[in-house]
Order: C-alpha cells, then sequence, then structure tokens
C-alpha cells in the first residue's frame, strides 16, 4: 500500500537543518502518526511522503516556501508576561517557547528581549526562511477509519484514542 491522501501513515524522522540535527524520533522516540492530506504536516513532508510503502527510507530536502515560509520583517510584537507559561518567568533572549492566544490556541514564537511586565517576541516560526532536511523511516501505512477522517487526524494503531 502506497501513501497518499487519506492514508494514515507513521514515520520516524530526523530533522537537520544547516548540518544540525533538531530533534529526531529516531533515538528512541514513538513515530509520528499522521492522516495524509489534511494539513498536518508542512507541504514539502507531506509531497515527500505521497506514494511511499511500509520499509521506503528517505530524505527529504524542503525550500522554506514548502516548509514554514519566508522569513517576513516586521513580524515582532510586545505581549504581556501573562500570555506565556508560567507568567514567562525564566525567559530570556533568543529562547523559543509559547505563546497563548486571546482567542484560545498557542503558537510558538521566538523571545526578542525581555523587559519587567513585557515581552518582546519574533511571530515568524522559528523554522521560517531555512531549509529543513528531514531523513525518513515509514513505519505504517492504512486506509484511515471513518472516525479519523471524521476527526480529521490519525488515531494510533487506529484505537480511537486522542
Amino acid at each position: 500500500m502506497q501513501a497518499g491522501k487519506g492514508k494514515v501513515v507513521s514515520f520516524h524522522y530526523s530533522l537537520t537543518v544547516d548540518g544540525e540535527k533538531v530533534e529526531s524520533s529516531m533515538d528512541g522516540g514513538e513515530p509520528l502518526w499522521i492522516l495524509l492530506g489534511h494539513g498536518q504536516l508542512i507541504p514539502g513532508l507531506e509531497a515527500g511522503l505521497e506514494g511511499k510503502s511500509v520499509g521506503d527510507v528517505f530524505d527529504v530536502e524542503i525550500a522554506p516556501e514548502q516548509g514554514y515560509g519566508q522569513r517576513q520583517e516586521g513580524m515582532t510584537q510586545r505581549v504581556p508576561k501573562k500570555y506565556f507559561p508560567q507568567q514567562g518567568k525564566g525567559l530570556k533572549a533568543g529562547d523559543t517557547t509559547v505563546l497563548s492566544l486571546k482567542e484560545g490556541g498557542s503558537r510558538v514564537v521566538v523571545v526578542q528581549k525581555v523587559g519587567s511586565s513585557v515581552v518582546d517576541i519574533d511571530l515568524n516560526h522559528p523554522m521560517a526562511g531555512k531549509t529543513l532536511n528531514f531523513h525518513i523511516d515509514v513505519q505504517t501505512v492504512r486506509d484511515a477509519s471513518e472516525e479519523e477522517v471524521a476527526h480529521g487526524h490519525a488515531h494510533p494503531n487506529g484505537d480511537g484514542a486522542h
């Protein structure tokens, strides 16, 4: 069976940027489970998985336009510390952290400067403007269940757990 839209795919991966390993599930971690074609991955990685089968091991280089986009100037914002985990305690310039959004949800941001009650952040994704190099090892390719399609995401091992 080949990976394509509406298929559940699990895979181990290693991500390197500029020759440095950023993260990996290959060091004893759990594989990533996704429902292909439902916007769960950056476009370049989703395209790289298309047509792959269990046991395929491959590398894919993803340009910024197919990853997290190009960096955009003027994407800085000053935000009260209350919107950060632990009220922004321990944050320093260069840290990557999660910002709680007023309308619900969260967003990964990079800290530029920390003041007494506010934090200056860069709203660009930390990987914006970077070429991403993935090493992929496909573990599972299967048809999605009706429940997975309805929920818009994979349930590892098809068990319906969230």
